[in-house]
């Protein structure tokens, strides 16, 4: 228990150094409109455009950093790295230095972006880029849909206005890919990973291309070494995959909490970046303690070259193609995961009729649920963990919910549901929604682990096994890692 101390003196010397910079350029107070009704617990489906919205203005639209929010962070994050280190393969093993770094990581870089010009310019400027990808998507689409097309007319048809994101996206990733951009900046965060906190040079590679790409497609960078790493290696690529999100649903996650907004759109795209570059040394703080490091290590290694065309057109094509796959693949998960969540609630809310259980729930939440439905279990349920990240006591069942949605279906039901809560002003507090959008930022759910045995186990048969046995390991180790960059984020912004 000693080391836990040295951690937990170590979270509060950090924050306590970035005190007196971060009071002295307080955050600037905006006007919001919030609306504190709470949301029907069987929302799903995108509130219409005349619902109250909580409009967030600024990216660090809250009181800001305080005592007080410093503390729950605190508790947040101890609470954090004690489950991970309950369900460590070797507790005795843990490199506590390699977990200080990550975390030192993720606080600078939280900081950064909230409170240092230089570097919020430049997650400003690629935040703009996203936005624009959104505008020449849309340009594509009202050719082939027309004035479907028009939120005004017809609000927000997630088949419109999402899917075909992820297909252009999916089409200028494998150009970026073709052309050695993607290669060029991976290896740069690579190699500042393998300095800065030892990591091997293959792990540290797909790390940082996890980033960018998808939890199959960035083991394609070190298909050549996946066969040689060792389980901790393996245990932090499949991690890095659970914590973070593809570039194409990354772009596709700005329209859908955006909306038709270019402020709103602009903030939540720099919201979103900074929570997918936060999750990279996010998940190697949890993935090392979960399996720490006990063998020898390679520290170089190079991308693997894996051709995505023989040309320029050639990649677009084929990179249209995988888009179109996915974003096939995306409709038709959330089509089955909403029908089966209507389903399970139908035969929840019938149980509570027969039982008087729906009356119960009713005056025991104050009206907030009506009656037994998965919503409620799985808000009531994970809300301790909402609360001891930070969240506060009116907003943290809420949060328990859209935790419990992204972990049994997926991360853009999670975002469905948190557009749904913050179009129709449920959340008391706006910082609920920014901890919200980096808790759910990442492929954690149970379908993943089928994912990752099937995708990484293709390029790798004699890791299948393995990979079989720390499936379950990962999924946690995926999600404490986007609870740490939501926990971070709530300390500064109070």
């Amino acid at each position: 228990m000693r080391s836990f101390f040295k951690v937990l003196f170590f979270l509060f010397a950090t924050i306590l150094l970035s005190i007196n910079s971060t009071f002295a350029n307080e955050p600037i107070d905006v006007d919001t409109t919030v609306v504190l009704n709470q949301a029907s617990s069987d929302t799903i489906a995108i509130a219409s455009d005349d619902a109250p919205r909580m409009e967030i203005t600024s990216i660090s639209d809250s009181a800001g950093m305080s005592l007080y929010s410093i503390f729950r962070g605190l508790i947040g994050m101890f609470v954090l790295i004690f489950l991970a280190w309950l369900v460590s393969q070797n507790r005795r093993a843990v490199n506590w230095k390699v977990v200080f770094i990550g975390l030192a990581f993720q606080i600078v870089l939280a900081l950064g972006v909230l409170y240092v010009p230089a570097i919020q310019w430049f997650f400003e400027i690629v935040g703009k880029v996203f936005v624009k990808i959104l505008d020449f998507t849309k340009v594509g689409s009202e050719f082939l849909l027309g004035d479907l097309m028009d939120m005004s007319k017809f609000g927000m048809i997630f088949a419109f206005q999402i899917l075909p994101t992820i297909i252009f996206f999916s089409a200028l990733t494998s150009v970026l890919f073709y052309l050695g951009i993607i290669q060029k900046v991976v290896y740069a965060l690579a190699w500042l990973m393998v300095k800065a906190m030892k990591l091997s040079g293959a792990e540290s590679l797909a790390v940082a291309g996890n980033i960018f790409l998808g939890q199959t497609e960035s083991p394609l960078m070190i298909k050549a070494y996946l066969d040689k790493m060792n389980k901790s290696e393996i245990f932090l690529v499949m991690t890095a995959g659970m914590a973070t999100v593809a570039g194409g649903v990354l772009a596709a996650y700005v329209g859908f909490l955006g909306g038709d907004d270019p402020v709103q759109r602009l903030l939540f795209a720099k919201h979103l970046l900074t929570a997918s570059v936060m999750a990279a040394p996010g998940a190697v703080v949890i993935s090392k303690i979960i399996v720490p490091q006990t063998e020898k290590i390679e520290m170089k290694a190079e991308v693997t070259k894996e051709k995505v065309g023989a040309n320029f057109l050639d990649a677009m094509s084929n990179g249209t193609i995988e888009g179109l796959k996915l974003a096939a693949n995306v409709g038709a998960m959330l089509l089955v995961f909403f029908a089966f969540i209507a389903m399970f609630n139908f035969i929840l809310v019938k149980i509570g009729s027969f039982t008087n259980l729906n009356g119960v729930i009713a005056s025991f939440t104050d009206g907030s649920y009506t009656e037994l439905n998965l919503q409620f279990i799985l808000g009531y349920s994970l809300s301790p963990l909402m609360w001891a990240i930070g969240v506060n006591a009116q907003d943290m069942t809420l949060m328990g919910q859209l935790l419990g949605e992204k972990l049994i279906a997926s991360e853009f039901v999670g975002y469905t549901s948190l557009a749904s809560f913050k179009a129709s002003g449920a959340f008391v507090e706006t910082k609920s929604i920014i901890m919200a959008t980096y808790m759910l930022c990442g492929f954690a759910n149970f379908a993943s682990i089928g994912i990752q045995i099937g995708g990484i186990g293709s390029l790798a048969p004699s890791k299948r096994e393995l990979l079989s046995r720390y499936g379950i390991r990962a999924l946690i180790g995926g999600s404490l890692a986007s609870l740490m960059s939501a926990t971070i984020v709530g300390i500064i912004l109070g």
